[in-house]
This record gives structure tokens, sequence and C-alpha cells, in this order.
């Protein structure tokens, strides 16, 4: 059986555990069916997600050309802080910006083996906490803007960690916390203008990832340098692919990377 097509982030559906799915143009994978059987991996090209030529993917899943152009890709994706469309202001494209920052934002702590806060759109929960191997997560404000949203996340992670170690997530190494505690010990550095969409009663989501076995040391995949890869399947956390050998493949960062599986 063989698969084609160029790679974009994985697809879940919330379960115990998580369903995975590589979903290409025109059929879909469903990894979970995969788990304890050798898959291999042959890298063939690129796709730019975007303009969809076959141009040498920069970031992101687009190509260099793209990355600079596209709403998709501006600076305040990654720096909800820098996010101007609750002023009418223009970055790349106001009507994009507008519909995608001007709706609801949730920020949270997960919990992926050590703390962190973060910032998604409410329609991305619990997706956003799969993506980032969370195997628990809590919800902390409900913002009713992209620009309250970053500005919060900045306050809090003066006091707690931003960024997701993803040695330790797929290790598995959990150091379990209360993150109701750390929800309330957090509130009083909430900006005043965003205070008043703080949740004191939101409760913890326990998320359950379809892992056979943990790698207790990690190989990644590079594509470009190591072109064929093959491997048994013992694992899926956050949007990493878990081998037999230790090695771990990121669907995400390949994003746009022209692949053939075949089983």
């Amino acid at each position: 059986m063989q698969f084609q097509g160029a790679l974009t982030k994985m697809r879940t559906e919330i379960g115990s555990p998580i369903q995975y799915y590589l979903v290409f143009e025109n059929d879909f994978l469903h990894i979970n069916q995969l788990l304890d059987k050798k898959i291999n991996i042959c890298f063939l090209g690129y796709e730019c997600m975007n303009c969809k030529k076959e141009k040498k993917i920069y970031r992101q899943g687009y190509c260099y050309d793209c990355f600079f152009e596209i709403p998709q890709a501006a600076d305040w994706i990654i720096h909800p802080e820098k996010s101007k469309a609750h002023l009418g202001i223009e970055d790349r494209n106001l009507a994009y910006e507008k519909a995608v920052q001007l709706t609801p934002h949730i920020v949270y702590l997960a919990n992926s083996g050590n703390v962190k806060v973060g910032v998604t759109r409410k329609t991305q929960i619990p997706t956003r906490w799969i993506d980032q191997g969370a195997h628990k997560a809590l919800e902390i404000a409900e913002l009713p803007n992209r620009y309250l949203a970053g500005i919060t996340e900045v306050a809090l992670k003066n006091y707690v960690g931003d960024k997701t170690n993803w040695r330790t997530m797929l290790k598995n190494e959990i150091q379990e916390q209360d993150l109701s505690a750390w929800r309330d010990r957090l509130k009083q550095y909430i900006p005043q203008e965003a205070l008043p969409y703080f949740k004191d009663h939101s409760k913890e989501t326990t998320l359950e990832f379809p892992v056979l076995q943990y790698p207790s040391k990690l190989k990644t995949l590079n594509l470009v340098k190591t072109p064929a890869y093959s491997g048994t399947l013992r694992g899926v956390k956050g949007q990493y692919l878990i081998f037999e050998d230790n090695t771990v493949f990121n669907v995400r960062s390949n994003e746009g990377f022209v692949v053939s599986i075949t089983m």
C-alpha cells in the first residue's frame, strides 16, 4: 500500500487514545492503524503550501517568497502581542487579520513534561494541546482578541515557561504539576485590561497519546540528509512519529515536503 503527497501537520480527533490522520490531496492515512508496523518514508521533493509550486521550503511549509508575503506567516502569528487588527491597522492583509485576530483566544497552561503558558484561538482547543504533546492542560483566560491574549502571555512568561521541551515530551519524562494551583498563583500577574477575562474555575483536560514505546534517546529524521527511511512505528505524540529504533520524525516541521509512504 502506498500514499504520496505533500506533508501537512497531522489532523487529530480527541479520544482514548487520540486518533491521528495524515491527509493528502486525494487520500488520507489513519496513523493509529500503523502502530507496530514497518513503514517506509521517501523524500521526493517540495510543494509550497501556498503557491503549490515545486520550490524549496523556507519555513512553516512555505517557499521563501510566500513566507514573506502572505498573512498566514506574518510575525503576529508567532508573537500575538504584535497583533494590530483591533486598531484597524493592516500588517499584510487586514481582512484576514481581522478574521483571525478578532475572535476569542485562550491563554492556557499545558504540561508536556514542564509547565508552559500559551495562546491559541478558542476554535483550536484541544488541537493546540495535542500538537504540543501536552498530557494535561488548563484554560486560564478567554480573551476577545489576539492582542489581549498576547500581552497576557508576555506578562505570564516572566513567571512560567513558554516553550515546550520536545525532548522531555517525547521521552515522557513527566513532572506532575497542579495546573489549578499554577493558575491561581499567576493571576496576580495578568494585565489589568485582561483580568476581567480570567477563568477562576476551569477544569484540567487530560490527553492520552497512542504510544506503545517511548524512546530512551532521540534521533531526529532529517529527510534532506536521509531521503529514505524504514522503521517500525511505536507511537505518535504531539506532531511526532516515534519509531522502534529511537528515531523521531516531526511531521509539522516537514510541511511542504513531498513524500511517499509505503507499508
